[in-house]
């Protein structure tokens, strides 16, 4: 039973991270496109698109791993409960990269 709680609890922790995570992330591509068009006017240089995207490429990576960790968790919340699956059921590397669950 602990199992299955730690594992519950993970899930309810790092949807709530994730929500705001992509929050996060969508924060910096406005950034990297105010950047980009700062520098296409002429305002500023170029380092601050590449620091722009950076912190965009940081924020997308943490997504990522918060994505991993809850199909992670979710793993171990089927395996305390003594289930299985199919790996029929599983979705795709084309369905992952393309944010379908």
């Amino acid at each position: 039973m602990q199992e299955v709680e730690d594992n519950l609890a993970a899930l309810r922790i790092l949807s709530d991270e994730a929500a705001q995570q992509d929050i996060a992330v969508q924060s910096s591509e406005r950034s990297r496109d105010l950047a980009i068009n700062r520098y296409r006017g002429g305002i500023t240089t170029y380092l601050e698109v590449v620091v722009a995207q950076a912190a965009l490429f940081a924020n997308q990576r943490t997504a990522i791993d918060l994505q991993t960790r809850r199909m992670t968790a979710s793993v171990g919340l089927v395996k305390a409960l003594g289930g299985g699956w199919s790996s029929s059921t599983l979705p795709s590397g084309q369905d992952l990269t393309h944010g379908r669950p």
